[in-house]
C-alpha cells in the first residue's frame, strides 16, 4: 500500500553550509511528485533524507501519519533506483530482481511468480538469465526499476534514474516509468534537472534552487504561470523585458514596455512601478504595430519555426510561430513588429520579484 510522504520543516547541513532551508512538502498517496533544479540545488540531498541515508538537521518527515525521522533505512519501506543503476554484476537479470524479496525472508515459492511478474512489466522476461555486462544501458535500467518495485514499497525513490542514458532512450523510458508507476499506484519522488523529462512525466513538480522551494505545481501550472523569474526562466525558455506598470484601481494595469509598446494586464493587486515581463516564445507574436526590430534568422523545426529576432534597442528575443497557423515565412533580414498576449505574459515587481499577473 502506497504512502503519503509529509516533510515539515527540513533543514540539512553541512559544517556551517546550510544546503536546505525549512523546505515543507505534502505528497500525496500514488502521486508522481518530481524534485527539479539545478545541480547543488538540494534535490537529491532531500531525496537522500526521505530515504535515510541522510541525516536530519531539523524537521520532521511522514510516511503517512508515521513519522520515519529515527527509522533506520532498510526500514522504511521504501524502493529506490539510483543514477548508475546499482545492480549485482554477478548475478543474473531474476536474481538482482529477487534480491530484495530473499532480504524480506519471502519463500521461494513465492518469489518465482513476483519475479516473473516484474520481468514481464518491464518487458525484460527474454533477459532473465543474462548477466547485467550482457544488458544493454536501458536494459540495465528496467532490471533497477523491477528490482524497485518488486518489493511492493509505499514509496518508490528515483534519483536521475535516466541521466546515462541516451536521447531517444531517455524519452522511450520515461514513458515505461510513467505507466509503470500509473499501473502500480506508487507514491514516486522523482528528483532530475531535466526540465523537459520533469513536465512530461509528473503528477507535480518542485522546483528547487539553493536549498528552497521557488514553486509547487502541475506541469502545466509550472510552465504557464511561473511564479518568479527563476522559474520562469529555468523551465523552458522564456523572454524577459523590463517595464514600468501604472495601476490606477481594480484589477488591470497599464504595462510601458521600453516605450515602444503598451499593454494591459490583468493583474492579482495594484501596484506602480519598475517591474519585469517574462514572455514564453509561444507567446509573442508578429503584428503591424508593436516592437520593432530586425530577424536575425530562423530555424524551421516541423511543427513551428523559431525567430530569433533583434528589436531596434538591441535586445534580442526568440519568437514562434507555428505552421498551420501561417503560410508565409519571414526571411534573415525582414523588419518586423512584436506584441505580446497580454493573458499569457508573467509580470513580476522589479524589487521582489513578487508575481503581479493573475
Amino acid at each position: 500500500m502506497s504512502n503519503a510522504v509529509i516533510i515539515k520543516d527540513a533543514v540539512k547541513k553541512y559544517g556551517d553550509f546550510t544546503a536546505l532551508h525549512g523546505v515543507s512538502l505534502d505528497i500525496h498517496e500514488g502521486e508522481f511528485f518530481t524534485l527539479l533544479g539545478p545541480s547543488g540545488c538540494g534535490k537529491t540531498t532531500l531525496l537522500r533524507m526521505i530515504a535515510g541515508f541522510n541525516s536530519i538537521e531539523g524537521g520532521d518527515f511522514y510516511f503517512g501519519d508515521k513519522r520515519i525521522n529515527d527509522v533506520p533505512a532498510h526500514k522504511r519501506d521504501i524502493g529506490m533506483v539510483f543514477q548508475n543503476y546499482a545492480i549485482f554484476p554477478h548475478l543474473s537479470v531474476r536474481e538482482n530482481v529477487a534480491y530484495g524479496l530473499k532480504a524480506r525472508k519471502m519463500k521461494a515459492a513465492d518469489i518465482k511468480p513476483k519475479v516473473d511478474e516484474a520481468l514481464e512489466l518491464v518487458q525484460i522476461s527474454h533477459l532473465a538469465e543474462r548477466k547485467p555486462s550482457e544488458l544493454s544501458g536501458g536494459q540495465q535500467q528496467r532490471v533497477a526499476l523491477a528490482r524497485a518495485f518488486v518489493i511492493e514499497p509505499s514509496v518508490l525513490l528515483m534519483d536521475e534514474p535516466l541521466s546515462n542514458l541516451d536521447a531517444k532512450l531517455r524519452v522511450q523510458m520515461r514513458s515505461v516509468i510513467k505507466k509503470l508507476q500509473k499501473r502500480l499506484g506508487i507514491t514516486t519522488i522523482y528528483v532530475t534537472h531535466d526540465q523537459e523529462e520533469a513536465l512530461a512525466i509528473s503528477d507535480r513538480i518542485a522546483v528547487m534552487k539553493d536549498g528552497v522551494i521557488k514553486q509547487i505545481g502541475t506541469p502545466r501550472e509550472i510552465y504557464a504561470k511561473p511564479q518568479n523569474p527563476f522559474v520562469a526562466g529555468f523551465i523552458g525558455v522564456s523572454n524577459f523585458l523590463e517595464c514600468d506598470v501604472k495601476c490606477s484601481g481594480g484589477n488591470e494595469a497599464e504595462v510601458d514596455i521600453q516605450g515602444e509598446l503598451s499593454i494591459k494586464v490583468p493583474v492579482s493587486k495594484a501596484y506602480n512601478g519598475k517591474a519585469k515581463l517574462s514572455a514564453r516564445p509561444e507567446q509573442l507574436f508578429f503584428s503591424e504595430e508593436g516592437m520593432p526590430g530586425t530577424i536575425l534568422f530562423s530555424t524551421f523545426l516541423g511543427d513551428f519555426i523559431e525567430y530569433e529576432v533583434e528589436l531596434d534597442n538591441g535586445q534580442s528575443l526568440i519568437v514562434n510561430e507555428y505552421t498551420k497557423d501561417t503560410s508565409a515565412v519571414h526571411s534573415d533580414g525582414d523588419k518586423v513588429h512584436l506584441s505580446f498576449d497580454p493573458l499569457r505574459i508573467s509580470l513580476y515587481t522589479a524589487d521582489s520579484e513578487e508575481v503581479l499577473s493573475l
